[in-house]
């Protein structure tokens, strides 16, 4: 199999490094365009089974799978220079913010199979949150082969196009909530006398392993588990309790909501 990448750049990098190993185990080939020659080169000399292209039309046409890194403003041109070539027995992966299915078809016909998925940064670390969403073209072999490129850079799920307004909401642009959330933490530790790059570990790592609960106490809600930290008259819950009293929650849900509403707003 034949897995190609036009746009290796923050997130089509992460997910093409995240998956070579993968892809050399199982004697796949992945297949670079990027419009940057020294991107293309630097990656052909990381991994040995990437091999970069000329051109987004020769990386279509060899391809099995292709996936589509670039920024939403350039996917009208790209999707026309790569029509002619884009048959119908090949998988179209699209990760920009805004551009559906339908947009996507509009250009490669209504029979293309096509995915939709939505990553978020930690990709670059092993650890994103990705929602994958299909079209009626796409076999169940196709989708088996894209979710396991996908769950080679964290954990991937289906999901119905229509909610990916909400994924946006709670993983794509939370990581970024979540970072704010560390700094506040971290210059709270630092006002209080830690040394700066200890107060960022320790609050980063905190979070990390609070998340590492949730997700291996699938039968426990995040509410239960904060209440079990809160010991009567401890210093954890003078903590919530003075968050709950600043609207901290309230905060977050309507953060997410103004994020879902933005990609609302920027869908075509």
């Amino acid at each position: 199999m034949k897995i190609g990448f036009i746009g290796a750049g923050n997130m089509g990098g992460a997910i093409l490094r995240g998956y070579a190993s993968t892809a050399a185990e199982k004697g796949h080939d992945i297949l670079v365009y990027n419009r940057t020659e020294a991107t293309r080169k630097a990656l052909e000399t990381e991994f040995s089974c990437v091999h970069a292209c000329s051109s987004a039309e020769e990386l279509t046409e060899k391809s099995d799978i292709i996936l589509l890194g670039v920024k939403p403003n350039m996917f009208g041109e790209l999707l026309q220079q790569t029509a002619p070539v884009c048959t119908n027995d090949k998988l179209v992966v699209s990760m920009a913010a805004g551009i559906s299915l339908a947009y996507i078809e509009s250009f490669l016909g209504s029979s293309q199979p096509v995915i939709r998925i939505m990553p978020n940064t930690p990709a670059q670390v092993g650890e994103a949150m990705t929602s994958v969403s299909r079209n009626a073209n796409v076999t169940d072999e196709m989708m088996a082969s894209a979710m396991e490129i996908f769950s080679a850079i964290g954990r991937a799920e289906e999901v119905p196009e229509e909610q990916i307004h909400c994924v946006i909401g709670v993983s794509g642009s939370s990581p970024a909530y979540t970072y704010m959330y560390i700094d506040a933490l971290a210059q709270a530790a630092e006002a209080n006398g830690m040394e700066p790059g200890k107060a960022k570990v320790f609050a980063a790592q905190a979070v990390m392993g609070a998340a590492k609960m949730v997700l291996e106490n699938a039968d426990t809600t995040p509410e239960q588990l904060r209440i079990n930290v809160c010991s009567p008259g401890g210093t954890t819950i003078e903590a919530v309790n003075k968050l709950f009293e600043n609207g901290f929650m309230d905060d977050v849900k309507e953060a997410f909501q103004a994020a879902v509403e933005k990609s609302r707003i920027m869908t075509k």
